[in-house]
């Protein structure tokens, strides 16, 4: 489309795409504008909306139809437009062709920057959504996308051929129908029988962007057409490149199907969980103390477990001491275990910035790490002890080292984020400012969590985009060496103080924690 490109929209305002809505209601609210409405406020826009046809349906299905005057949708088209500049357009069902004209004569006279089209004409059943007229006119109004949004069944009709069997037909069918017609297709390969659910931009030019994505077993995938193509809407009319676009919607939508069953809305085909990403985030930036302080340990008993009985230690505990730390951090060990961000890196749907967001911030605290084991080094008294720190800390530089060799390449100027600062800050203040069995009980995480996971992960072919970084975690000699630091730590605790095991254990715990919130970093960019 030609008119205000989406550089001059972003220089008349401010860092909030303005996002027109045109679709048709669900009163449920799983599709429709009330899903674009949620879509757009959780990709980060200002949601606006102007209504095609009033429908009356639940999760179970469509029970009647109202569609309004032209006239009347041709009114709120302009009272809005005369009064607010749009960013980005998502239309959606349109219905009739009186309807497709009504918004084509719009979109010829106003021209937003973003226009993002779900050509909505067949059901993933297949069945056909409009009379053939209607259809036709659709097929036609395509053509002043932006990027098309089409099923499976929808991009057989537009390219009038038979529905795709595989990814690799889709994606041929959309590469000829950008090509002819100057548009983009995201090719939506979850209406294909496959675990994988990858979507992809391809441009006129039959360049190809994929965002990978594994198939959620759920029946809650009621609107996911329209979440996908208003989100975007809002990521492109924010200026945000066709595929770090595509990545994020795809990443984003992935998390609200994955728990939309958790709302437990209809009998039928549920909505998905439009704002838990935004709830997750917003208990990322919560305030409160992790762990309250823990009174002087005068035996292992004394110190608390976790709410639900800890996993099975995969490198067991050698000692009553350390058997208690992994009482206590049972939780967390779980909630790591069955993170986001772990069963993503380990089904190769991690998106690659994010992977190497994550491998950025480690390169990043292994350098901080390594001085955090030296310093334990220095203050041994025992000789063997003060050697195994100060090969582990040569270690830790040896393989941040190969990080940036092996996995980083050329890109050395990352910059430590908020979220690893504060686990090495942390680790160094344990190690440098208080006692001996503080600093190793700070340390231990970093070895045990990683070999507990290690030994949990499993298998993956050599074509799994990340399987050698995945075989670091169950090294056994990385094993070994969690093993024998455990045994330190069981050690410094019997010799320790109650005041200072107690500080110990809160540290660990700590740690802990702060492994957490380092594996999940990846998943708030």
């Amino acid at each position: 489309m030609s008119g205000m490109t989406t550089i001059d929209a972003l220089a008349e305002r401010g860092s909030i795409p303005r996002v027109l809505s045109i679709a048709g209601t669900d009163p449920s609210g799983g599709a429709g504008t009330a899903a674009d409405i949620k879509s757009i406020t959780a990709a980060g826009g200002y949601a606006m909306a102007v209504v095609t046809s009033l429908v009356a349906q639940n999760t179970q299905g469509v029970r009647a139809i109202h569609t309004p005057p032209i006239n009347f949708l041709a009114q709120q088209l302009a009272a809005l437009s005369d009064d607010v500049t749009i960013d980005a357009v998502k239309t959606g069902m349109l219905g009739t062709v009186e309807i497709v004209d009504a918004v084509a004569a719009f979109l010829d006279e106003h021209r937003p920057p973003v226009v993002v089209v779900d050509p909505v004409m067949v059901a993933t059943s297949g069945d056909r959504l409009l009379a053939p007229d209607a259809e036709a006119a659709v097929r036609e109004f395509c053509r002043r996308a932006t990027v098309i949004t089409p099923n499976i069944p929808e991009l057989a009709v537009l390219c009038q051929s038979d529905p795709a069997m595989t990814p690799k037909q889709a994606v041929e069918q959309a590469r000829r129908w950008a090509s002819e017609t100057g548009v983009a297709v995201v090719v939506k390969t979850g209406h294909l029988d496959s675990q994988r659910v990858d979507n992809v931009w391809v441009t006129p030019e039959g360049t190809m962007y994929t965002a990978p994505a594994a198939r959620v077993e759920t029946t809650n995938t009621h609107g996911t057409g329209c979440s996908l193509s208003s989100a975007l809407a809002t990521r492109l009319g924010a200026g945000i490149a066709p595929a770090d676009a595509l990545v994020w919607v795809t990443d984003w939508l992935h998390e609200a199907i994955q728990y939309g069953s958790a709302l437990n809305v209809g009998q039928g085909h549920g909505p998905v969980d439009h704002s838990h990403r935004a709830r997750r985030l917003a208990e990322d930036a919560s305030a409160v103390a992790w762990f309250a302080p823990i009174d002087p340990l005068e035996s292992p008993e004394k110190l608390a477990g976790s709410a639900e009985p800890a996993p099975e230690a995969a490198v067991a505990p050698v000692g009553p001491w350390t058997t208690a730390l992994w009482r206590a951090s049972g939780d967390i060990a779980r909630r790591i275990e069955n993170s986001d961000f772990v069963a993503a890196l380990v089904d190769g749907t991690l998106s690659k910035p994010a992977f190497d967001f994550y491998l950025g911030q480690d390169a990043q605290y292994l350098t901080q790490y390594s001085r955090a084991l030296a310093v334990l080094a220095a203050r041994a008294v025992d000789q063997d002890e003060s050697v195994w720190w100060a090969q582990s800390s040569q270690a830790c530089l040896v393989e941040e080292a190969e990080l940036h060799r092996s996995w980083l390449g050329e890109r050395v100027d990352v910059v430590a984020g908020p979220v690893t600062l504060a686990y090495t800050d942390f680790l160094l203040a344990q190690t440098l400012g208080d006692d001996y069995v503080v600093g190793t009980a700070a340390v231990l995480p970093c070895f045990w969590l990683y070999a507990h996971l290690g030994a949990k992960v499993p298998h993956v072919p050599e074509v799994h985009p990340y399987a050698s970084w995945l075989q670091t975690y169950g090294d056994p000699e990385f094993v070994d060496g969690a093993s024998h630091t455990i045994g330190l730590v069981e050690k410094a605790f019997e010799n320790a103080s109650p005041a200072n095991r107690a500080r110990a254990a809160h540290a660990y715990l700590t740690a802990c924690r702060h492994e957490l919130e380092f594996f999940d970093q990846a998943l708030r960019v």
